[in-house]
């Protein structure tokens, strides 16, 4: 089945956390789900934290879906770690080995499609996407990134933060397209920036709040494929 595409305001500037986290189920009142769990494939390049959040949610049986593979770019990746303490099938394709962006994608997406991936997950993955990737998975990309979009897009956006001395940033989950951290905004948080940041501070206590709206995100698009399905 072709999984739904969530609806999402493409205008949106703030979106509370607080709505995609009042559709996990708590710890103490698990899930029985009615239907299908949604497969999640995962891109991580780095440490995995974001990726484990999704994963531990879904072993405590507070989100209706599942992660049937992990594809990570950097052979260093502490997420393949992560990936093999849940039992999640992890595949390195390494980003060095291709030679253009394209071909990268291409072999992402056999890899997912053969996983039967619905929706794909950029927890902290450090490469730009292609059409290759997006017409594969039209509207089922979604992308974190550490500032309040449209706001501070790119690399290094808790500095560039830092640097324009802003007393509020924060984090966003987005609908992924070409234009780098642009897209449909899922979910925000804001974060204080304390006269006394530095990157390493600041992107802590966001990191934080990542974990969250990336969890309220994908409820939310659970309950929108829940929805479709009925």
């Amino acid at each position: 089945m072709t999984a739904n595409p969530v609806s999402v305001n493409s205008n949106a500037s703030l979106i509370s956390p607080e709505i995609g986290k009042s559709l996990l189920a708590k710890p103490s009142q698990r899930i029985a789900p009615a239907h299908p769990p949604l497969k999640l494939g995962i891109l991580a390049s780095g440490s995995g934290s974001n990726f484990e959040v999704i994963a531990r949610a879904i072993q405590n049986q507070q989100l209706n879906a599942q992660i049937p593979v992990l594809i990570y770019n950097n052979p260093e990746a502490k997420a393949a770690a992560r990936a093999e303490k849940y039992g999640i099938p992890s595949i390195l394709l390494n980003h060095r080995d291709c030679k253009s962006r394209e071909e990268l994608d291409t072999k992402i997406v056999k890899n997912f499609q053969k996983y039967d991936v619905e929706w794909v997950v950029m927890a902290g993955w450090m490469r730009i996407v292609t059409k290759v990737l997006l017409d594969a998975f039209p509207d089922r990309v979604i992308n974190i990134h550490p500032s309040l979009l449209p706001t501070f897009p790119g690399i290094r956006a808790v500095e560039q933060a830092l640097a324009a001395k802003v007393k509020i940033t924060g984090c966003t989950v987005h609908i992924a397209r070409l234009e780098v951290d642009s897209g449909p905004i899922l979910m925000q948080a804001a974060v204080p920036v304390l006269p006394e940041d530095t990157a390493e501070t600041l992107h802590a206590r966001i990191q934080v709040q990542e974990h969250k709206i990336m969890l309220g995100a994908i409820a939310l698009i659970a309950e929108s494929n829940r929805k479709y399905c009925d």
